[in-house]
């Protein structure tokens, strides 16, 4: 019997991925069935029901579990879900797919067809209402905001059967776990209490002190790092992983840490995202989540620890995983080592805060940039990627 949290609705996990051995006929049907082309974010949440991660979800959003995840955070049958999973068409393709049809989801990137959908629902959303609950705003900078402003004018809901998991398997062999992995894998350690950490950074010393406060509280930490598309601007997953690798073998206590990555495309939706990412890091095995400042974040639409205070939202029940909150942390100079608003006493001036802008500029200069704040096994990373940029 796993001691490890169960997943989320306690009905076991639930891939929608078919069987390998009926993919192939699966993929000659739906090469002549209707195409539906999805969006990056549509193709990612396509790939994390395929692996199981949105258990105890069996496709895209009807109407009722559409407003249910915005509104009030609840499927149409009481399930706990804080962000609405759906997929949208441009009203004339909607227009010539009948209820109860079957339909090809394509990669509208790639052009892979990723899926079958059994339409069970063609619906109009409400998209102010969605963006207000969501995300807090309705501002079309905020990149989650514009995604749901650029959807089609219709959505469809129904099952899904997903025929591939696109590019990750083999693109990241041995980082990219699916939920029954992550979980034989913390059994066969003997872990019954995993942090997530999650990240779409590479880790400096700030990242490296919280995952190792989540060793400290449970046994291990799962550093979670996302490989879906990200903000222009952002470190490619693949420069992040060798940074990671970097730290965990030179500063980590072997078999305390696992790497390991998952096919999201960030919405950064702040406090609602944070609690979707302890929604699917219960299905991963993971009982707790590290959520520190800013936790899904972008610009200034978020508190910094409005992503803690929603947990406090929650109804008895609601989710498993719970968050391990921890204050904003930084090096000082006077305590002399990494510490958080909650124990150290000091003032800014002894604060070693870099941002990211100017890190960047650190690199592009070749500046040096102080051992305080990274790891010199980082940095050499790091700094190669932007020498490779020219």
């Amino acid at each position: 019997m796993s001691k490890l949290v169960p997943p989320h609705g306690r009905a076991g996990l639930k891939p929608l991925l078919a069987p390998e051995a009926e993919r192939a006929e699966e993929l000659s049907r739906a090469a002549h069935l209707k195409q539906v082309p999805m969006s990056s974010r549509e193709t990612s949440d396509l790939v994390m029901l395929a692996m199981g991660a949105y258990t105890p979800l069996d496709g895209f959003m009807g109407e009722a579990d559409w407003r249910g995840s915005c509104v009030d955070m609840k499927l149409s049958n009481g399930v706990f879900w804080p962000i609405p999973i759906t997929l949208s068409a441009t009203q004339d393709l909607a227009d010539t797919i009948g209820v109860e049809e079957e339909v090809a989801l394509v990669d509208g990137e790639s052009g892979e067809i990723m899926g079958i959908l059994e339409v069970t629902e063609k619906y109009a959303i409400d998209r102010t209402l969605e963006c207000e609950h969501v995300y807090r705003t309705t501002d079309e900078k905020h990149p989650g905001v514009q995604k749901v402003l650029e959807q089609g004018a219709v959505n469809l809901g129904g099952r899904v059967t997903a025929l591939s998991e696109g590019v990750y398997p083999a693109q990241y062999p041995g980082l990219y776990m699916r939920p029954a992995e992550t979980r034989a894998m913390f059994s066969e350690k003997g872990w019954s209490r995993v942090a997530a950490f999650q990240t779409r950074n590479p880790m400096h010393r700030s990242h490296e002190y919280l995952a190792k406060i989540g060793i400290e509280i449970c046994d291990g930490v799962l550093i979670h790092q996302v490989l879906g598309k990200l903000k222009p601007g952002d470190i490619p997953a693949e420069v992040r992983v060798n940074a990671i690798n970097a730290l965990v073998e030179n500063y980590f206590v072997p078999g305390t840490a696992i790497q390991s990555g998952y096919p999201i495309e960030m919405r950064y939706a702040g406090p609602r995202e944070a609690l979707l990412h302890a929604l699917f890091r219960q299905n991963f095995g993971c009982s707790d989540l590290v959520i520190g400042r800013d936790h899904a974040g972008v610009g200034d639409y978020y508190g910094p620890f409005d992503a803690q205070h929603i947990f406090d939202t929650l109804w008895d029940g609601a989710l498993e995983t719970r968050p391990l909150k921890i204050d904003i942390t930084f090096y000082c100079r006077r305590c002399d080592g990494m510490a958080t608003a909650k124990t150290c006493p000091h003032d800014n001036t002894n604060r070693l805060n870099i941002s990211g802008t100017r890190l960047r500029e650190m690199f592009a200069n070749r500046e040096e940039v102080p051992h305080e704040f990274s790891r010199p096994e980082v940095l050499e990373v790091l700094q190669a990627y932007y020498d490779s940029l020219g």
